[in-house]
């Protein structure tokens, strides 16, 4: 088996694969009173290994998926609640049960994790941060850190996947530093005797001569050596889990100039200015466009650094499709200030913040050479702004060009690209396989999971999946 990303969902299926196995603890006590009914109906037998949709069943939660909420209830069973309490799962290290994989990424475990600015706090509460068997809190303690606000820091989580990995033995199967060009379906008798061989060598029992595929997955790419030169490898596999997320491909407006030296789409680049000197309080405005976390984050930064700033967003402030008006204001004070500031400072009203100005409901029309940017607001009245940058932060999407037509044959709409939110691929809710081509999986935003707390579900059904096609005789 050969991942695609090394992520969250990459390191939560390499654990599960690796033997470590998650039991009912048999003096345990789940809130949910059925889900611990159920729990009780076969107590010896693993998760992995149970109907994860009869279990899942009747779950309720901030998730689509149901084995996400299943896997959520057994490991933080009251937390929405504000609750405390422990996890019912007790995890046993079953080598027997290991099955042989494969995680490749470009950077060290935890994905993009390690590209975000590590001062950066978390929207999720810290806890939910966690994988299994390996609290964050009680790896944090003994760091003798706290959480601010329970929430951490990137930097903070960058460092826990690593050191979870290391910690649970699991980094004979990571190969960081890898890039994948290529994942396509070939004929088993095309692929070379030799590389026959090393397939049914390493995939075991996965790989039954009596029903042997007649197609498997050539997963093709390169990796960096430690002198900087690239070395291209070719790797065959009869299943693929895309775990690769979304941080890839930042999303353009597809506005004039926007191609120009001082129009970015990644928040460092206003980090990197800021450490240049080369924007200061003196500057013309930085114009940030988006209205998501990214764009927020931004703005504070800006704010923290005394810099001038304009903020143009499509939609009204009061729109409950807003994310600032999901968040509960004690928790998240900075980015309840943030939309404080969209409501009060725009144009229109000077506010009590200084040197930012809000644009609720205008959009970009085009980036001028001269630094000069035109923004339309609902009535389609146009404006000329002065600028020292721009930043478009409305998102990004995964970058799938290794797979034939970019992925999105396997979408929900084959019409369009694949976008974690709108179109994500197409999976079945309880093993997490592509609808569209048996053996190749998809976890965590590709299938519309979003939360590292909820990825860890997909991981689960995944597991599950690939386990059973392996033991054809599950307890």
């Amino acid at each position: 088996i050969v991942f695609s990303g090394n992520g969250p969902s990459g390191i939560c299926l390499s654990y599960l694969l690796s033997g470590y196995t998650p039991y009912f603890k048999r003096e345990s006590l789940h809130p949910h009173p059925i889900l611990q009914r159920k729990l009780e109906e076969a107590p010896g037998v693993s998760i992995l290994d149970q109907d994860l949709d009869y279990l899942s069943e009747g779950l309720e939660g901030r998730s689509d998926s149901p084995v996400a909420l299943l896997f959520d209830a057994l490991q933080h069973p009251d937390t929405d609640f504000g609750g405390t309490a422990e996890s019912v799962l007790t995890w046993w290290h079953e080598p027997s049960r290991a099955i042989p994989h494969l995680v490749l990424g470009r950077n060290a475990p935890g994905g993009a994790w390690h590209s975000i600015e590590g001062s950066m706090v978390t929207l999720s509460r810290g806890e939910w941060m966690g994988l299994p068997d390996l609290p964050f809190k009680e790896w944090l303690k003994q760091k003798r850190r706290g959480l601010r606000n329970n929430r951490a820091t990137a930097e903070d989580i960058a460092q826990y996947y690593q050191h979870y990995v290391m910690k649970k033995g699991l980094q004979k199967n990571f190969r960081c530093g890898t890039v994948v060009t290529s994942v396509r379906k070939v004929s088993a008798e095309s692929i070379s005797s030799h590389a026959q061989k090393d397939l049914q060598e390493s995939s075991g029992s996965l790989w039954n001569s009596s029903e042997r595929s007649t197609e498997v997955f050539q997963v093709d790419g390169f990796f960096k050596t430690v002198e900087g030169d690239t070395e291209p490898f070719s790797i065959y596999a009869e299943n693929v889990v895309l775990a690769t997320g979304t941080y890839d491909s930042p999303t353009w407006l597809g506005v004039k100039g926007e191609n120009l030296s001082y129009v970015h789409h990644q928040l460092s680049a206003l980090e990197k200015a800021v450490k240049n000197n080369s924007i200061g309080i003196m500057s013309d405005p930085v114009l940030i466009v988006g209205a998501g976390l990214t764009a927020a984050d931004a703005i504070l930064f800006a704010h923290h650094c005394n810099i001038p700033v304009i903020h143009v967003f499509r939609r009204r402030v009061s729109d409950p499709g807003l994310i600032f008006n999901q968040l509960p204001k004690m928790m998240y004070p900075e980015y309840h200030k943030v939309h404080q500031m969209m409501k009060e400072q725009t144009a229109a009203c000077a506010g009590p913040y200084e040197s930012y100005v809000s644009l609720p409901e205008h959009h970009v029309l085009s980036f001028g050479k001269d630094k000069k940017c035109i923004i339309q607001d609902k009535n389609g009245c146009q404006k000329a702004y002065k600028i020292s940058m721009a930043l478009v932060l409305t998102g990004s999407n995964p970058n799938l060009s290794f797979l034939p037509n970019s992925g999105m044959d396997l979408a929900m709409d084959s019409e369009q690209p694949v976008s974690p939110k709108r179109n994500p691929i197409d999976v079945d809710p309880f093993s997490y396989e592509c609808t569209q081509e048996r053996g190749l999986y998809a976890l965590g935003p590709l299938a519309g999971d979003n939360f590292v707390r909820f990825v860890q579900g997909g991981a689960l059904a995944a597991a599950s999946s690939l386990a059973k096609r392996a033991n054809k005789n599950p307890p």
